[in-house]
């Protein structure tokens, strides 16, 4: 019975992760566009370019907070890691009872 349950609650999160997967993928352009401006940021020497950076930084940090359900991606794609843990360790359990039979 427990592995039933894991089994679907691993397709659930593969449903919930596949649809959100275009968000997600924007989620990481964004933070990447946010971090990209963090380290010019840092390296720029001048006030214009620290604004300009400053606000490429902007861009990206807001950008990253309006896409919620990426978040849900990747809770999905994290419920689906453990998951996976959980069915391996299941697994191991077994094959390790099995051997004390022998």
């Amino acid at each position: 019975m427990k592995t039933f349950l894991l089994i679907s609650l691993t397709v659930i999160a593969s449903i919930i992760l596949l649809a959100n997967l275009g968000p997600m993928i924007m989620l990481l352009i964004s933070v990447v566009v946010a971090y990209y401006g963090v380290k010019q940021f840092i390296l720029a020497n001048t006030t214009g370019k620290k604004v300009g950076w400053g606000i490429v930084i902007l861009i990206g940090v807001s950008m990253s907070l309006s896409n919620i359900p990426a978040l849900i991606g990747v809770v999905a794609l994290v419920v689906l890691y453990y998951s996976y843990k959980k069915y391996q360790e299941e697994k191991e359990r077994q094959d390790y009872l099995e051997w004390d039979k022998l």
